[in-house]
């Protein structure tokens, strides 16, 4: 009997041992809690460069806001459904945007096709946010 508690208080030790890693290893994140934030700050960036692009676009120009009013879309409301958008949806309307302003600035597209481009982004975000 007296070799036997020597035994299996060994083994007790050796099992806290060997499963010692394993717990300490749980406690450590998959993702740096730093680099996290970073990535937040990053998309929240984006977000606000996206909104920033649009809603410059829409509300510089003021023969698309007359358009606008004569089609029956309230530039207002229009302005304000952007930040409602998903991350996805603004991305890829600030790049059209950015593309609409790139050709029209090189001569590569008329006032009425810059026009027409404003109507569908109006158009486009006021049927998302219908959607919805």
């Amino acid at each position: 009997m007296n070799l036997s508690v020597p035994r299996r208080f060994t083994s007790c030790v050796l099992v806290a041992l060997v499963g010692l890693p394993f717990i300490l290893s749980a406690q450590t994140h998959v993702v740096n809690p730093a680099d996290l934030q970073k990535e937040v700050q990053a998309a929240t960036v984006a977000r606000q460069r996206n909104i920033e692009t649009i809603t410059g676009f829409l509300s510089s120009n003021t023969e698309a806001q007359k358009v606008l009013g004569t089609v029956g879309i309230d530039p207002a409301r229009v302005l304000t459904s952007v930040s409602s958008l998903n991350d996805q949806e603004l991305a890829r309307l600030a790049a059209r945007t950015e593309k609409a302003q790139a050709d029209f600035a090189a001569g590569r597209m008329s006032d009425r096709e810059l026009l027409y481009i404003v109507l569908g982004i109006a158009a486009l975000i006021l049927i998302i946010i219908a959607v919805r």
